[in-house]
């Protein structure tokens, strides 16, 4: 008689060589990127000097904040430069067990949801955080002179690129609940306010509580919300016309 573990075990065994060879990656491309950890910062803090040409330096007040800045960029440059491996090991794993038809609609999930994330990543660190930061850095003057720790500061950008990266998969999310049934068409519309009110919420929350950068986050998630209401509405007229 096959238990359940033996019945399980080559799952478990296949499971186990993908985790392995991702963390590996992780780990290798880590410390690639702390190599190369000088030019990873300076790409980083360029916007901040651009923002302040009068700032020259950042600070950090502890002997380790430096150290353990470096390492937690390092390992954040390493993931997302090891995430394409990382998906193709995720879709190694799941694949055999998908139907062709199933694997077509996976194959398109993964497509959109990866680029919608990367273009939520860039248009954060080349549009938003540029003006998020001469906004914050024009309060310095006479009387304000302003010291921008190391620490904070990195962890304020890696924060703001993942919650841009994040709400940009908004329309895609509404998309795919119409297209699935979950919800009914028209219920975006229906329930704006509930759905603005969210999203003032989870853009405070995603900030860390700052006022500002939530009004900061809240419009560009509005505009995206209005967009995931367009493109439901388009794919469903799709839909129905497919049934036809």
């Amino acid at each position: 008689m096959i238990t359940a573990f033996e019945h399980f075990r080559p799952h478990h065994e296949e499971l186990r060589k993908r985790l392995t060879r991702s963390f590996l990656v992780i780990a290798i491309c880590t410390v690639v990127a702390y190599l190369f950890i000088d030019p990873i910062a300076g790409l980083c803090t360029r916007p901040l000097f651009l923002a302040d040409p009068t700032l020259k330096t950042l600070v950090y007040t502890k002997l380790t904040e430096a150290f353990i800045s470096y390492i937690k960029l390092a390992l954040l440059v390493g993931i997302l430069v090891s995430s394409p491996y990382l998906l193709y090991q995720i879709w190694m794993f799941v694949s055999p067990g998908l139907l062709d038809n199933e694997k077509r609609i996976a194959r398109k999930i993964i497509f959109w949801a990866t680029g919608l994330f990367a273009a939520g990543a860039l248009f954060s660190f080349f549009i938003v955080l540029p003006k998020t930061l001469a906004f914050f850095m024009s309060y310095a003057g006479t009387n304000l002179e302003p010291m921008p720790k190391l620490g904070l500061y990195l962890t304020f950008v890696a924060r703001l690129v993942l919650a841009f990266a994040i709400a940009f998969e908004i329309p895609f999310l509404m998309v795919m609940a119409s297209a699935t049934g979950l919800v009914k068409h028209g219920h975006f519309k229906a329930k704006r306010t509930y759905f603005y009110i969210a999203i003032v919420v989870l853009s405070f929350l995603l900030t860390a509580g700052d006022i500002t950068a939530t009004v900061l986050l809240s419009f560009p998630l509005f505009g995206l919300y209005e967009a995931g209401i367009i493109a439901s509405r388009v794919f469903s007229g799709k839909k129905k016309k497919e049934e036809k």
